[in-house]
C-alpha cells in the first residue's frame, strides 16, 4: 500500500469528521441546553435508529424529492431488507409514533430529538454529509397554537444559544383541496416561462411543481419571483389557521416576513412552512467548518425549518391522516455562526485541582481517592500513567490548573495528601478523610 494510500484510509470519508475536545462539548451543551427550554415546553425525548427501512423515506419525503434521487444512503442487510441512514427525523418518529402506541396517549404528543442524519450531499459551508439536528414534534393536534409554540422554543433555543437577529420567514401552502387550485396556477405560470428555468427545474414541473419554488440556482430566481403566491389560493380554513398563527406571534412579540415562495423541499408539509435564518449585522461573519471566522462569507444560512405535515401518517400506510407539526435546527450551522455563545455541558467542570502520585504505593491508592472526590462531585484532572513529578507538574501547569495533590510514599502511608498552590507556593498536608471538605473550599 502506498503512502497517499495509507494517508486517505487514515481520513475521515468526505463530509464527515471527527468531534473532540472542545468542539464536542459545544455540541453536547447546546444539545443540552436545548432540551431543557424543550422540556419546560412539555416535549419529552425520543430517540430512533440511525437506520430505517427505506419505504419509510421514499413514501414520505417524495421519490422526486433530491433527498431521496441523489442523496440518501442505501444499504441491503445479508437478509435481504432495504435499509436508509436517516436524512431527516420526522418519518422515523412518526413510524416509532405508531409502532410504540402513542396514538392512544392523550394528544397531542410532544417530542424532542437530536443526534447525527446523513445526506449525500456536495460538503460546502454548512453543509456535512454527517450533519446534526435537534428537533420537535407535537403530533396528534391540528390546532394553530401548536405551529407557534414549535416556532417560540426554536427562537428561544437559537437566542440561548446567542444568535441574534434572527429573521423569520412564514408561509401557508394549504391543504390537499385548495392547493390544486394553486398548483394548476402554479404549473400554467412556468409553462410560460420554461425557457427561462434550469433543467431541474424543467423535470420539477412534470413530477413535483411545488418543488419548483425551492430551487436556489440564481438563474431561476427571476421567474420565481413573479410566481403565482399560495396564500391567494388558500381555502377559507386554511386562511384561519394561519392567520391564528401570525396572531400568535405577534402576541409573543415575534417578528415575521410572509415569503410567498417559501415551500420547503419534502413533500409531506401542509399549511404552516416557515424557516428560520440568521440576518447578519455588519462586520459579521460566520465561522468555516473547522470554527474559524471566515470574513469572505457574509451571507446567512437558514439555521431552522420546518412546518406542519397531516398527510405525513397517510403517507407512511396509515388509514387515517394525523395531523403533526415540527422543526429541525441545523446544529453545525447555529455553531458555526459567529454570534453563537459557547455553551458548556453540565458534566465540564474546570477541575481545580492536579492529581500527581509518586510511587507504586500511591498507584494502588490513587484510584479509590478519586472515587472519593467523584462522589463528592469534586473535579480534578490527573496523568497517573506518569512516574515523573516534573513531567506532572508540567502537564498542570500546561492545563493552567490552579493547585496539584500530591501523593507520594509517605503520604500513601501516613493517609495524607499534600495540596499545593501553584502560584503562591503555599501547601498544606489535608487528611484524605477531610480531603474532599478541603478542596470544595479552594477558590
Amino acid at each position: 500500500m502506498s503512502k497517499k494510500e495509507v494517508a486517505d484510509n487514515l481520513q475521515a470519508p468526505k463530509g464527515m469528521r471527527d468531534l473532540l475536545g472542545e468542539k464536542y462539548y459545544s455540541y453536547q451543551g447546546f444539545f443540552e441546553r436545548a432540551a431543557e427550554i424543550a422540556m419546560y415546553y412539555g416535549f419529552s425525548p425520543i430517540e430512533t435508529p440511525m437506520l430505517e427501512k427505506e419505504l419509510i423515506y421514499s413514501s414520505s419525503v417524495g421519490t422526486d424529492t433530491d433527498i431521496v434521487q441523489k442523496e440518501i444512503y442505501k444499504l441491503k442487510t445479508k437478509g435481504g431488507d432495504q435499509l436508509a441512514m436517516r436524512p431527516e427525523g420526522t418519518a422515523g418518529i412518526m413510524r416509532a409514533y405508531f409502532e410504540n402506541g402513542l396514538q392512544s396517549q392523550p394528544q397531542p404528543v410532544n417530542l424532542y430529538y437530536y443526534g447525527p442524519y446523513f445526506r449525500h450531499d456536495r460538503p460546502q459551508r454548512g453543509r456535512y454529509r454527517q450533519f446534526y439536528q435537534f428537533g420537535l414534534e407535537t403530533i396528534g393536534s391540528p390546532k394553530s397554537i401548536n405551529d407557534a409554540t414549535i416556532i417560540r422554543v426554536t427562537m428561544l433555543i437559537l437566542e440561548e444559544a446567542g444568535l441574534k437577529n434572527l429573521k423569520l420567514e412564514i408561509n401557508s401552502i394549504g391543504d390537499k383541496e385548495c392547493r390544486q387550485n394553486y398548483r394548476r396556477e402554479l404549473v400554467a405560470y412556468y409553462r410560460k416561462n420554461v425557457k427561462k428555468i434550469c433543467a431541474d427545474c424543467r423535470e420539477r414541473l412534470k413530477t413535483n411543481p411545488l418543488r419548483l419554488l425551492d430551487c436556489k440556482r440564481p438563474g431561476c430566481q427571476e421567474t420565481k419571483g413573479g410566481a403565482p403566491s399560495t396564500v391567494s389560493f388558500l381555502c377559507n380554513a386554511c386562511k384561519s389557521h394561519f392567520r391564528e398563527v401570525l396572531e400568535y406571534l405577534e402576541m409573543m412579540d415575534i417578528v415575521y416576513e410572509i415569503n410567498n415562495n417559501l415551500v420547503r423541499g419534502l413533500d409531506y408539509y401542509s399549511r404552516t412552512v416557515f424557516e428560520i435564518s440568521e440576518a447578519e449585522e455588519a462586520g459579521d461573519a460566520e465561522k468555516d467548518q473547522d470554527g474559524e471566522v471566515d470574513k469572505k462569507q457574509a451571507s446567512p444560512l437558514s439555521v431552522a425549518g420546518g412546518g406542519r405535515y397531516d398527510y405525513l401518517a397517510r403517507a407512511l400506510g396509515h388509514k387515517k391522516d394525523v395531523p403533526g407539526v415540527g422543526v429541525a435546527i441545523g446544529v453545525d450551522r447555529v455553531l458555526m455562526s459567529a454570534q453563537n455563545k459557547k455553551l458548556d455541558p453540565r458534566i465540564l467542570k474546570k477541575p481545580k485541582v492536579f492529581f500527581i502520585q509518586l510511587s507504586f504505593e500511591a498507584k494502588l491508592k490513587c484510584l479509590a481517592i478519586i472515587e472519593v472526590l467523584r462522589k463528592a462531585r469534586v473535579p480534578l484532572a490527573q496523568s497517573i500513567s506518569k512516574d515523573s513529578l516534573g513531567a506532572q507538574l508540567a502537564i498542570a501547569e500546561k492545563m493552567g490548573v490552579p493547585n496539584v495533590m500530591i501523593l507520594g510514599q509517605k503520604e500513601a502511608v501516613d493517609g495524607t495528601v499534600i495540596v499545593r498552590n501553584l502560584q503562591s507556593r503555599s501547601q498544606d498536608v489535608v487528611k484524605i478523610e477531610k480531603l474532599a471538605e478541603y478542596l470544595k473550599k479552594l477558590k
